[in-house]
């Protein structure tokens, strides 16, 4: 496993801790068990994503979505068995799962839906208006404006 020293990048920045949390938990985590249910991740737009799960023989009522600050679980409830059938293949994936997402500040989930066994998750990044970069206007003053004292005399 490989470590990464990222002291040098806090010498010079404030409010980053959150960053290296971030790193350590995504090189720490397990691939393999954290493979279930596969996912992709698109960007939709400037400031939207689209998280797709492939959910197949879950229906809405078996699935569970969190958001939490800068966090979103997904959760599917394992369904009961079948009486009276036998599997001689089980190759459709059935169990319990729990998937978190981290995400950026200011991200929120905006839509949902599950279409033909895919759980379609629609964020958005939506800045709030203090938060925008602004214009502050500067005035020049009249040098007859500046001197009032003067203008008296």
């Amino acid at each position: 496993m490989r470590t990464y020293d990222l002291s040098p990048l806090f010498r010079s920045t404030v409010g980053f801790d959150r960053l290296s949390r971030l790193i350590e938990h995504a090189l720490s985590t397990d691939e393999a068990a954290n493979s279930y249910p596969p996912y992709n991740i698109e960007k939709t737009g400037d400031d939207a994503y689209r998280i797709t799960m492939a959910v197949a023989g879950f229906g809405p009522d078996d699935l569970e979505m969190t958001a939490l600050p800068n966090a979103l679980v997904v959760t599917g409830k394992a369904k009961k068995e079948q009486e009276g059938g036998q599997f001689l293949y089980r190759g459709i994936a059935g169990r319990a799962f729990e998937r978190r997402f981290q995400l950026a500040d200011y991200i929120k989930v905006v839509n949902a839906n599950l279409v033909n066994g895919l759980l379609h998750i629609d964020l958005v990044r939506e800045i709030p208006e203090a938060m925008k970069p602004r214009t502050i206007r500067i005035d020049a003053a009249t040098p007859a404006a500046s001197l009032p004292s003067q203008q008296a005399a």
